[in-house]
């Protein structure tokens, strides 16, 4: 039996499409080189202020979002610099005079580190303070940041929600 002309196209079709399909990996690059691009970018925008459990922080409605400095992080028993313990909260506020020499040394070596590696945050620091801490400690700890050169002072804040009604 002959076959017509549109059979033997139609044989020759179904021929080619055995072989499988086949995967464009030029098209699949491209998608993921902008996907790592997009995600790169994107990550350098999230700021993270380092957090505590046994730290509550009191609320604000400032707009303005953190720099990434040294941290200061002050608790009921402990003063921390950036994660490790330079002071005890109770032997800080028995001190006679405002200075707090554990964490004068600590800031003035955490100063000389910055301005060795050309810190563009230079001269700032962001106490994150619990709400319960008495005002006398904040206030020592706010004289020895500015003996120690760190003239800008944040004191970080949990961002309150203004929902309406």
């Amino acid at each position: 039996m002959k076959m017509s002309r549109r059979a033997k196209r139609m044989e020759r079709h179904h021929q080619r499409n055995k072989r499988g399909a086949l995967l464009n990996m030029v098209s699949l690059m491209d998608i993921f080189t902008i996907l790592v691009f997009f995600l790169l970018v994107n990550s350098a925008n999230v700021q993270n202020v380092p957090s505590s459990k046994t730290l509550q922080l009191p609320s604000s409605s400032a707009e303005k979002m953190p720099k990434e400095t040294i941290v200061v992080l002050v608790n009921n028993q402990d003063i921390l610099v950036q994660g490790r313990k330079v002071a005890s909260a109770a032997d800080s506020l028995t001190r006679e005079d405002d200075l707090i020499p554990e964490l004068l040394a600590e800031l003035t070596y955490q100063a000389q580190r910055a301005r060795q590696d050309g810190s563009e945050t230079q001269g700032e620091i962001t106490i994150m303070g619990d709400r319960q801490i008495p005002y006398l400690l904040l206030k020592k700890i706010m004289v020895t940041c500015t003996k120690a050169d760190y003239t800008n002072i944040s004191l970080a804040a949990m961002k309150k929600n203004n929902k309406p009604g």
